[in-house]
Formats: C-alpha cells, sequence, structure tokens
C-alpha cells in the first residue's frame, strides 16, 4: 500500500492538515481537497486510492459527492462526520460509502481504517461488471453493452474496452494501453491504438467519452 494516493475532503483547514500529516507518515501521497468540486476534480486528475470525505461540505453535500464517484469508481471511501445520525450512517453506506468515522476522532484510528478499507479493497474479486455511465463490460461473456444494447466489438476492441473501463478518469499512455490490452509482449506502432479507439468511438456512438489527451493518449469518461 506504499505510496497510495488518498484524497482528504475536509473545509476545516486544521481537520485536513492533521490528517494529511498523519497519513504522509504512514507513507500515502495526500490530495486534499476543500470543497465537493474539487473533490470530484481530484478524483479525475488523480485516480486516487482512497477518498476520506466529509459530508458536510460548502458546495456539494459529501453524500452527493460519493453518489457522483460511484458512477465512474469503486474507490472505497471513508466518511467523516460532525453528526453521529444513524440515519445519516446507513444513507452514507448504502450510497457506497466503506466505512464511518465521527469527528472528533483519533487520527492514528482513522489511519489504520484507511490501511484496514485499503487490504479489503485488494482482496475482494474484480467485478464480473464494469459499469461506466452507460456503458458496461460484461468480463465473463466479454460483452460490451452500451445503452443496455450489445455492441459487436472485435476481440482487440474489446480488450481496448475493458482496459479503459477498468481505468475510467484516468490518463493512460499508448504504450500502457499497449501493455495493458495488447500485452506486453506486443510490438509494433502505438498509433495502431489510435485506429483502434477511433473504431471503438464510432461503434459506441455517444454512449462514451474518450478523450484525447495531447502528448499522453486517451481517458474514459462517463458519458
Amino acid at each position: 500500500m506504499a505510496r497510495a494516493t488518498i484524497v482528504v475532503v475536509d473545509d476545516e483547514p486544521n481537520i485536513a492538515d492533521l490528517v494529511e500529516m498523519y497519513l504522509a507518515q504512514a507513507d500515502f501521497r495526500v490530495v486534499k481537497a476543500p470543497t465537493g468540486a474539487q473533490a470530484l476534480a481530484a478524483v479525475k486528475d488523480h485516480s486516487p486510492d482512497l477518498m476520506i470525505l466529509d459530508v458536510g461540505l460548502p458546495d456539494i453535500d459529501g453524500l452527493e459527492v460519493c453518489r457522483r464517484v460511484r458512477t465512474t469508481s469503486r474507490m472505497p471511501i471513508i466518511f467523516l462526520t460532525a453528526r453521529d445520525d444513524e440515519v445519516d450512517r446507513i444513507v452514507g453506506l448504502e450510497l457506497g460509502g466503506d466505512d464511518y468515522v465521527t469527528k472528533p476522532f483519533s487520527p492514528r484510528e482513522l489511519v489504520a481504517r484507511v490501511k484496514a478499507v485499503l487490504r479489503r479493497a485488494e482482496s475482494q474479486p474484480p467485478p464480473d461488471v464494469l459499469r461506466v455511465g452507460d456503458l458496461e463490460v460484461d468480463l465473463g461473456r466479454r460483452e460490451v453493452r452500451a445503452g443496455g444494447h450489445v455492441v459487436d466489438l472485435t476481440t482487440r476492441e474489446f480488450d481496448l474496452v475493458r482496459f479503459l473501463a477498468e481505468r475510467p478518469g484516468r490518463a493512460l499512455s499508448r504504450r500502457q494501453i499497449l501493455d495493458g490490452a495488447w500485452g506486453p509482449g506486443w510490438y509494433g506502432d502505438d498509433r495502431t491504438v489510435d485506429v483502434h479507439v477511433g473504431q471503438v468511438r464510432k461503434k459506441l456512438g455517444g454512449n462514451i467519452q474518450i478523450d484525447t489527451i495531447r502528448g499522453v493518449g486517451y481517458r474514459l469518461e462517463a458519458s
């Protein structure tokens, strides 16, 4: 778990700084976000391994942030809240939260919970179906569905979509895509990725958005 990236979402600087200090001491990389909007941007820009999310934020409620994150990511989320309300706790967990910590809390206990949640996430088997917006990638059936309809893809196109869908929001280089979808033993022109991305875009239409990242490669976004 060394150097795992943790997004700390809290609008109280003293709490965010304290959590950052203890996480950094435990060898985590920390990205701080004082608002819900900045938290969503951090997920897109940094592809974190876990989020510590305050429920009470000045712009977007933490529960809504969780709901939006869950449309594109299975990243573990630990809620922080000043409210010890069972209803809030149940709602948070039902929305996809993995743990719940009430303020005031022990920073050492929070770090221990972060490690425990990450260990659980690593031990869980991957899902049979990946979902990114309206896109579904059924790994068992090797089938891609867009808007509920099966899309006819070649073997290579399926592997490309699968690799991107496993990493939504992350900018991936052509070489990373080739190694992940074609296999590390494949040799050839990196530009073959461009051809296959173009074909996938045509077949999936407006159901997905594959952004071209200049100088890097591509990024799959939820439509």
